[in-house]
């Protein structure tokens, strides 16, 4: 019978986690279970750095950016020795199974607690780069992109008004779902994503015929895992001869109060990771599908999520309208 859960969040911080964590504290509230922090993620875990949270740790919060329990990526985790430590901390505060909240390193590391310790773990996904599967979305994508989109509109301005163009670097080192959304939200003239192959030449000359009918502002979106923002616009000056400047984006899209619908899904999910456990049921994520809560087994979850199709359905329809 559980009596104790631990909770921690892991890897890069994503807006909403902080709302996870209060929805896992106020579910075992509900269940008269004890809820135990763990600070910085595993590397706490190896450490011994916990704290006791209650309905009180979590008031006010549900609002908040970053992460109340703090995260950190930890390579000694990695190691025999390291989980070892890890699983010893667990055994000493009695601490019956964890939620874990982050991305897919971070899944990678409850799948090792475990099969191998014998810890009964759920994850929530927690990632602004939405590159989970048994998921629609993870939490802090949505915050990230409408974060990414008002900068990217803000820039829009300065590029209509000077004649410019602007080639935005926004996150996704593997994953071009931030890029693509906010290029279609924004009205991007083209986006750049690791999933689809691109031909500078090509935008080059779209770009040079656009200036020859009087076409004088260009945004283009690049994800950072697709080409550096300032190699790309280094080529579209040399290629056009246009002026042609940078922004990127980088950490103000990580940070920030999440939007509505990254505090309800975290919420939902929060409550949904501490019912599987209460349940007996563990090595799974929770996610969301066609608006319902689900779990998927976590070596389904922690694979790369196959965008291609989405990206091309994006793809076709931002340059139909642009």
């Amino acid at each position: 019978m559980i009596k104790r859960i631990g909770v921690l969040t892991s890897g890069g911080d994503a807006p909403g986690m902080n709302a996870a964590i209060r929805s896992v504290v106020r579910t075992c509230l509900h269940h008269q279970l004890e809820t135990i922090g763990i600070r910085r993620g595993y590397a706490g875990l190896i450490n011994d750095e916990t704290v006791s949270l209650s309905g009180r740790s979590v008031s006010g919060i549900i609002n908040r950016g970053g992460t109340i329990l703090e995260t950190a990526r930890c390579d000694e985790f990695l190691t025999e020795e390291g989980q070892r430590k890890a699983k010893d901390a667990i055994r000493y505060h009695k601490i019956d199974a964890l939620v874990i909240i982050g991305g897919d390193g971070t899944y990678r590391g409850a799948i090792q607690l475990w099969e191998r310790w014998g810890v009964p773990c759920v994850c929530i996904p927690a990632t602004i780069d939405n590159d989970l599967n048994g998921t629609d979305i993870t939490i802090g994508a949505d915050t990230a992109i409408n974060t990414a989109l008002e900068a990217t509109d803000k820039i829009r301005d300065t590029a209509t008004s000077m004649e410019r163009v602007f080639v935005v670097e926004v996150m996704g080192r593997k994953s071009g779902y931030i890029a693509m959304q906010v290029a279609l939200a924004g009205g991007a003239e083209e986006v750049l994503v690791p999933e689809r192959e691109y031909d500078l030449e090509d935008m080059c000359h779209d770009i040079c015929e656009g200036a020859s009918r009087g076409k004088r502002s260009w945004i283009i979106i690049v994800a950072e895992g697709a080409a550096k923002a300032v190699d790309i616009a280094d080529k579209i000056t040399e290629i056009t001869g246009l002026d042609t400047r940078v922004a990127v984006l980088g950490h103000i899209q990580r940070g920030g109060s999440p939007t509505a619908y990254d505090r309800i899904l975290a919420t939902r999910l929060g409550v949904e990771a501490v019912e599987l456990l209460v349940n007996g049921d563990s090595g799974k994520a929770v996610g969301i599908r066609d608006g319902w809560v689900v779990s998927t087994d976590l070596h389904v979850a922690v694979k790369k999520k196959d965008q291609t199709r989405d990206v091309d359905y994006f793809y076709k329809l931002m340059k139909d309208v642009t």
